[in-house]
């Protein structure tokens, strides 16, 4: 690589920055940066090295707190992002280390940064001569969050934070109204992608490392999505009547109730979400699957009823409910970052009052679906043993093993079992 690499890794060094020292989203930040790159090799690497600096900051701070006399001062931030993404190159990425370090350095007199190219040098060189330090997976996780992960999963605490650190594999969802999961792995195998199937995921194909979407044969025609392997359990355990008239009330980005029409497409979907932008994301991903057409959007607050609902129930309900993301921290390691126990308690009145309202939107002898991408007990069993308690005419139905463990009514996957996502489902009947 020449020092035309360079940009790549002054962008990752200014997300980086961002999510670290100002609080902001990895999320926005890449949305915003990406499409300033052409190549997307670059958009990826730039990808990969914000990821791989977030899923252990700790351990690259470490490294500058033994190898720097005195701490960076708060303006030299960007500098220090840039050491991160210039360690997660030479380590958890194993990138080329001429080239890594070359373009990293390079990237310094991009940022501005002329008068410190020495000194990015002389670290990464050290890094390459003697490695990183080893720290705990877990150390920046903030406490509080540890304590509760302890309390609710005694015996899993280590495998939870542990593979919460880890590059989860990358699930595909084949869309079996364009064609087989078989017919698509073989498409696969002719393009030199080497793909894993699970009997317990009819659906579902496993990569064992992340790439370019565009490079996944016939993406562009919708004939298969990313979508991880926990999410893509969803459509089984709803699991709607032909026909039936549903509900999906957190519907952004739109994967699960995409999954629901690619199984069957005579279901009568409405979907609802409190942003009308992540709407456009929404009416974005059902385009490209040619399904744009087969969902009614609104964009509301999904409990309150009198803004959005025409009265005429639902045969089933998706709540997808908003959540601490905790089961997801290895696809979003900034949870970490912004996460405070005070999100707690606003997170679980909203799950409170939006299984409530929806309740009273599905038809006797209908099932809602709640789910969420924690692992918190007080966002799940605690959460639907509460709803059970006041509700005189809810029952929960079992879900089988392949949902996880036994949690309350509901069942529990936590992150890395079976490759997928920490996910909560408990399916509820109206009687």
């Amino acid at each position: 690589m020449t020092h035309s690499g360079s940009q790549p890794r002054a962008l990752a060094a200014r997300v980086l920055d961002a999510v670290l020292h100002r609080g902001r989203s990895l999320k926005a930040e890449l949305a915003a940066v990406l499409p300033q790159l052409d190549d997307p090799r670059d958009r990826a690497l730039v990808e990969a090295i914000c990821f791989a600096v977030l899923r252990q900051p700790v351990r690259y701070q470490a490294a500058l707190d033994a190898w720097i006399p005195k701490p960076l001062p708060r303006r030299d931030s960007e500098l220090k992002a840039l050491l991160f993404a210039g360690f997660a190159q030479l380590d958890a990425l194993q990138l080329a280390p001429h080239a890594a370090v070359a373009a990293t350095v390079e990237a310094a007199r991009a940022l501005g940064r002329k008068h410190q190219a020495g000194l990015v040098n002389a670290l990464l060189r050290r890094a390459q001569r003697e490695g990183l330090p080893t720290v705990d997976a877990s150390a920046h996780w903030p406490q509080w969050l540890r304590e509760r992960i302890a309390r609710d999963w005694p015996q899993d605490e280590s495998a939870v934070l542990a593979a919460s650190a880890e590059e989860p594999p990358m699930w595909l969802r084949v869309n079996r109204r364009v064609l087989s999961r078989d017919a698509y792995r073989t498409r696969l195998d002719d393009a030199g992608i080497t793909a894993h199937a699970d009997d317990s995921l009819p659906d579902a194909l496993r990569l064992d490392s992340a790439m370019a979407v565009a490079a996944l044969p016939m993406f562009g025609d919708g004939a298969v999505s990313v979508q991880d392997a926990s999410a893509q359990l969803v459509a089984d355990a709803l699991a709607p009547a032909s026909g039936a008239r549903v509900l999906d009330a957190c519907i952004a980005p739109g994967g699960k109730a995409a999954h629901l029409l690619e199984r069957d497409a005579s279901l009568r979907i409405t979907g609802v979400d409190i942003d009308a932008k992540r709407l456009d994301r929404v009416r974005t991903n059902l385009a490209r699957q040619h399904l744009e057409h087969d969902v009614v959007l609104r964009a509301a607050d999904a409990a309150d009823l009198p803004s959005w609902w025409d009265g005429v129930p639902f045969d089933a309900v998706l709540l997808d409910a908003p959540c601490s993301a905790t089961g997801i921290v290895r696809r979003q390691p900034d949870v970490l970052l912004h996460r405070r126990p005070a999100d707690l308690d606003a997170l679980t009145t909203t799950q409170a009052r939006l299984i409530d309202a929806l309740w009273r939107t599905l038809r006797p002898g209908g099932v809602l679906l709640y789910a969420t991408c924690s692992i918190l007990k007080e966002e799940n069993e605690a959460q639907v043993d509460a709803f059970l308690a006041r509700t005189p005419d809810a029952r929960a139905e079992p879900l089988d093993d392949r949902f996880g463990r036994v949690s309350g009514a509901g069942r529990q996957r936590l992150p890395g079992e079976r490759g997928g996502d920490g996910f909560f489902y408990a399916r509820l009947r109206k009687h």
